[in-house]
C-alpha cells in the first residue's frame, strides 16, 4: 500500500483533502506517527482520537488536524470559492477550564484506557464562512453543519474507546446529590437560616408554609442548558403557573465536572432563564424602584458575567425615573438617565423567557 506521510514541525497542522486515487494517509506530529486513515472511509486521527467520517459526507470536506487535540472540518466548495469554509471543530480537552468560553458546545466525554477523561466539544465559527453575499448556508456546507452531531458520535479513541455522547452534559445523574439534599431540606422543613447556610433560597419556607408534603409538591427542579454550552444547569423553583412560572430560586451548574451553586433568589430578587442564553434578574426596592440586570453564565464557572442593566427609579429622579447601565464596578452599576422610549426598547430585548416546567420533588 502507498501512504502520504504528512508532517509539520512548526504548527503541527495536517491538511487533508479529497484524493481521487483514494490513497491512504499516515498522520504524523513532529515526525511521530499517531494514526492512519483512508481519507473518506476510515478514521481521521490526531494524537488523542479518531473520527470515522460517515460515507454520506464523501467529497464534501477538507480536514485540518490541529494542535494534537482537534480535527477541524471545512466545506470544500466554500474553500474553492475563496471563503474560509470552516464548519466545525471537534476538540478533546482534559481540563474543562481549557475550553470554557466562546461558541463552544460540549457533546460528550471520551475515557481512554489509560484513565484519562476528555471533554469532547464542538467549536463553531464566529462569522460567515461561506461568503457574506449569501443569506443562507450553501447545501454542501449545510449538510456538514447539520451532520455535526453524527460526526461527533463517530469519535473513538486510538485504542478503540468509544465516545459517550451526552456524558457530563445531560440528565439528573449529574446533580443527584443536590436533588437529594433539596428533598431532605423540604422533608425536614429546614428554616430560612439553615437553607441559606446550605446555599438554598429561604423562599421555600414561605412556599411550604410548614407542610413538608405540600413542599415536595410545590417545589420542583428542571434541567436546562441556560448558557447554551451543551451542559444542562439544574434549576430549582416553585411548581406554579402565571406570573411566578419559571422563576429560578436556585441555580446549579457544572464546574470541573462537579455540581456547583451559582445563585439564590427570592420574591423581590427573581431570576429567569432567557431563550437567548442570557439570565434576567428582576428586583424591587420599593414602590418607586425596580430594575432588571442581564447576565451571562460563564462556562465551567459560577460567575454571572454582567451584560447591562436598566431600572425605574423615582427616588433618584422623580421627573425622569428611567436609567440604563453598561458597566458594574464593586457590585455597583454606573447609571445614566434615558427617556421612557429608550427604556422600553431595552426591556423589549430581554423579555423572551425560556419555558421552564418544574418537576415536583414528590415525583
Amino acid at each position: 500500500e502507498y501512504y502520504h506521510i504528512l508532517t509539520h514541525d512548526v504548527e503541527k497542522n495536517i491538511v487533508l483533502s479529497d484524493d481521487k486515487l483514494h490513497t491512504k494517509f499516515m498522520f504524523s506530529i513532529d515526525n511521530s506517527i499517531v494514526g492512519s486513515a483512508d481519507c473518506f472511509i476510515y478514521g481521521i486521527s490526531n494524537s488523542i482520537f479518531s473520527i470515522n467520517m460517515p460515507s454520506k459526507f464523501d467529497g464534501l470536506y477538507d480536514i485540518i488536524i490541529k494542535d494534537n487535540k482537534a480535527i477541524e472540518i471545512y466545506d470544500k466548495k466554500s474553500k474553492e470559492e475563496g471563503n474560509p469554509g470552516f464548519v466545525i471543530g471537534v476538540y478533546a480537552y482534559e481540563n474543562p477550564s481549557d475550553w470554557a468560553g466562546g461558541p463552544i458546545e460540549k457533546v460528550g466525554e471520551l475515557k481512554l484506557n489509560d484513565g484519562k477523561l476528555y471533554d469532547i466539544v464542538l467549536v463553531y465559527p464566529t462569522e460567515s464562512q461561506y461568503g457574506f453575499d449569501k443569506s443562507e448556508m450553501p447545501s454542501e456546507y449545510k449538510t456538514l453543519y447539520d451532520g455535526r452531531f453524527e460526526i461527533a458520535e463517530n469519535v473513538v479513541g486510538l485504542n478503540g474507546e468509544k465516545v459517550s455522547i451526552g456524558a457530563g452534559t445531560k440528565g439528573e445523574e449529574m446533580y443527584k446529590e443536590v436533588i437529594q439534599n433539596f428533598k431532605t431540606a423540604l422533608t425536614e422543613s429546614w428554616d430560612a437560616t439553615k437553607l441559606e447556610e446550605n446555599n438554598m433560597s429561604p423562599m421555600y419556607v414561605a412556599i411550604a408554609n410548614g407542610n413538608p408534603d405540600e413542599a415536595l409538591k410545590k417545589v420542583g427542579y428542571a434541567l436546562k442548558d441556560v448558557n447554551i454550552d451543551g451542559i444542562e444547569e439544574l434549576l430549582i423553583g416553585e411548581v406554579t403557573d402565571g406570573e411566578w412560572k419559571g422563576v429560578i430560586y436556585d441555580m446549579y451548574t457544572m464546574v470541573d465536572r462537579k455540581p456547583a451553586h451559582v445563585v439564590s433568589g427570592w420574591d423581590r430578587n427573581r431570576y429567569y432563564a432567557l431563550e437567548s442564553g442570557m439570565i434576567r434578574n428582576e428586583y424591587s426596592s420599593g414602590a418607586n424602584e425596580s430594575g432588571i440586570n442581564i447576565y451571562n453564565l460563564q462556562s465551567n464557572s459560577t460567575e454571572l458575567f454582567f451584560q447591562m442593566a436598566y431600572k425605574y427609579d423615582g427616588y433618584e429622579n422623580e421627573s425622569n425615573p428611567y436609567f440604563v447601565g453598561y458597566t458594574m464596578e464593586n457590585n455597583e452599576v454606573k447609571w445614566e438617565n434615558i427617556d421612557k422610549e429608550k427604556y422600553e426598547e431595552f426591556d423589549s430585548r430581554f423579555t423572551k423567557k425560556a419555558d421552564i416546567n418544574y418537576i415536583p420533588f414528590s415525583k
